[in-house]
């Protein structure tokens, strides 16, 4: 999904937080101005918000993203089975012809698709059911994230003008996202492409659509052509931790002086990452400039790192050394810790009981002062000196 964990309500800008909540109709007949003077035809922006419904389970499906509290091997053994790598290899050889285009044309490795395709709909087997334009406008009038999902109402809006979207038919995921590869109706007004040549982008139903479509969209995000995005690797009992992180970036030379080696193949000559998910004693991975355009598919750290590393299994790297973490916090000590964190100063977002960017920050500053491995792995350890 391109927008399961996106910032919360509080960093609204202050025009957003006045375009949402309210009565639901007085809010459509909003959406229907602003519609219209966006140049949306009246009868269309009527006909479009006519059967338009506020639709609760979305909301409960909003609020209820636990699964992002799972650690990276917890969650990865759970999207990653062999049937699901199988599955991937054979849909590989299935669709090569497309994926040669997709890799010709857009320079997006067929691997890198296929690892999305899985997760997100189990190759196309389940795109969801919610009506999507009753997820869009319920998730615009709601004042949690409308900047993000506004704008989606008006690309709907668009689509269904051209005779490609149905307000009581398109169905997908809980937050509008339609077909195989679960896009939004801007990306599709961007990046749809019409490959097998029926005249239409069908999404939902067409293989080669979708990969395609999302293959132009990866390279509208930044996708380098050609280059890896993630590999992993072993690291030394005594390095500097706290070189760890996103925020870190080095030249493999330099990471490879600090000790860092592959397990499997070379180290690309590019400007990288050095990842521990779980801490310095469970598994490392350097992390190429492409690594970043996944956070413009989606913004969980958790899924980011499972999709970019069930990518390279589908690839043929082996399954990762696990190694052995310290033990992790649990849903309610996450949020401890973050509460200790902010009231420290630290800005780690909502207290949410996942382990994001900015929490995985403080924690290694908190780390560093206290003389621990600052390698961003939040343990009881650390809650209790804290």
């Amino acid at each position: 999904m391109r927008i399961l964990a996106l910032t919360a309500a509080l960093l609204m800008p202050i025009a957003a937080q006045a375009q949402c909540g309210g009565g639901f109709n007085a809010f459509k007949n909003g959406l229907k101005s602003e519609a219209v003077a966006k140049g949306i035809n009246p009868a269309k922006a009527d006909a479009f918000l006519s059967g338009i419904r506020q639709d609760g389970k979305v909301l409960k499906a909003d609020r209820a993203q636990g699964v992002f509290q799972k650690p990276f091997l917890e969650f990865s053994q759970r999207l990653i089975s062999s049937n699901r790598i199988n599955s991937g290899r054979s849909n590989a050889k299935r669709f090569d012809r497309v994926f040669n285009n997709v890799e010709s044309t857009y320079g997006v490795n067929r691997h890198v698709l296929l690892a999305f395709w899985a997760f997100e709909t189990d190759f196309g087997a389940f795109q969801g059911n919610f009506n999507t334009a009753n997820a869009l406008v319920t998730l615009a009038h709601d004042c949690r994230r409308p900047e993000l999902f506004r704008p989606q109402v008006f690309a709907a809006m668009t689509l269904y003008e051209r005779g490609q979207f149905d307000p009581n038919r398109t169905t997908g995921a809980w937050a509008g996202e339609i077909g195989m590869v679960q896009m939004l109706p801007r990306d599709i007004l961007e990046n749809g492409v019409d490959a097998d040549g029926d005249g239409r982008v069908s999404l939902k139903t067409s293989a080669s659509d979708a990969l395609t479509s999302g293959g132009k969209m990866l390279q509208h995000l930044g996708w380098n052509a050609g280059q890896p995005w993630l590999q992993e690797v072993n690291v030394p009992a005594n390095m500097d931790w706290s070189k760890s992180g996103l925020g870190t970036t080095l030249s493999v030379k330099q990471w490879q002086a600090m000790g860092v080696r592959p397990r499997q193949g070379k180290l690309s000559n590019l400007p990288a990452s050095l990842i521990l998910p779980q801490g310095h004693k469970g598994p490392a991975f350097i992390a190429y400039p492409n690594f970043s355009v996944y956070f413009e598919w989606n913004q969980s750290f958790t899924y980011v790192l499972t999709a970019a590393y069930f990518a390279t299994r589908l690839q043929g790297a082996a399954a990762y050394d696990s190694g052995n973490p310290d033990e992790g916090l649990q849903g309610a000590q996450m949020k401890r810790l973050q509460a200790k964190l902010q009231n420290r100063g630290y800005n780690v977002g909502k207290i949410d009981g996942i382990l994001g960017a900015r929490t995985r920050d403080a924690v290694q500053t908190e780390q560093k002062r206290l003389g621990l491995p600052a390698d961003a792995w939040p343990t009881p350890a650390l809650l209790k000196k804290l």
